[in-house]
């Protein structure tokens, strides 16, 4: 379990400069320049993240169940799940309606992933690492809401096109994940 905290702390917190430290990243970035910051902020999040990969491996190795969830939350966390799907492609796809209205699509699509991961399973290790990152997408959230309320930010208004490609990009990835890759990388067959 040490081993995912230290990951958590390192990932979520290199993440988490926004929320808390908006000013010092932005001294650091001044002090030592744009590009040298975003390499740092890459080193430390990849090593947190291999971490987190690392550790949640481990503990899953002899799990402590704190509670077993009932067998619809499985068919509530598939849908949670492909909803943050869309949510993240709708944070590259240009002018469409999703990022027009949510504003912040990404991390709305790591609260639904988390909350999913939570409702669908009851160890320690998924209360850590799912709750780790809802409480951290939360935090995210609301700051970038106050940033852009703080410099009048405008969101170019969506497109019929940009909002039928997220959609369906999203559900191509979302299949793709769920029918194929997520029992390769992570050993646990969602459907």
């Amino acid at each position: 379990m040490a081993m995912l905290l230290l990951g958590l702390v390192l990932f979520l917190g290199v993440h988490s400069t926004r929320i808390f430290a908006e000013g010092a990243r932005r001294r650091w970035m001044a002090r030592i320049g744009e590009m040298p910051w975003k390499a740092i902020y890459s080193v430390v999040s990849l090593v947190g993240f291999v971490l987190v990969i690392w550790g949640y491996g481990l503990a899953r190795q002899q799990p402590v169940v704190l509670w077993t969830p009932p067998r619809a939350m499985n068919h509530l966390a598939a849908l949670l799940v492909l909803v943050s799907f869309v949510l993240l492609v709708a944070a590259y796809v240009p002018r469409n309606a999703i990022k027009a209205r949510l504003h912040h699509p990404m991390v709305l699509g790591v609260k639904a992933w988390a909350l999913a991961h939570l409702l669908a399973n009851g160890t320690l290790a998924d209360v850590v690492l799912f709750g780790a990152f809802l409480l951290w997408a939360v935090l995210s959230f609301g700051a970038a809401r106050r940033r852009d309320r703080a410099g009048h930010v405008q969101y170019a208004a969506g497109t019929a096109t940009g909002t039928v490609a997220t959609l369906a990009v999203g559900l191509l990835a979302y299949g793709v994940f769920a029918f194929w890759l997520h029992a390769w990388l992570i050993g646990v067959r969602p459907f």
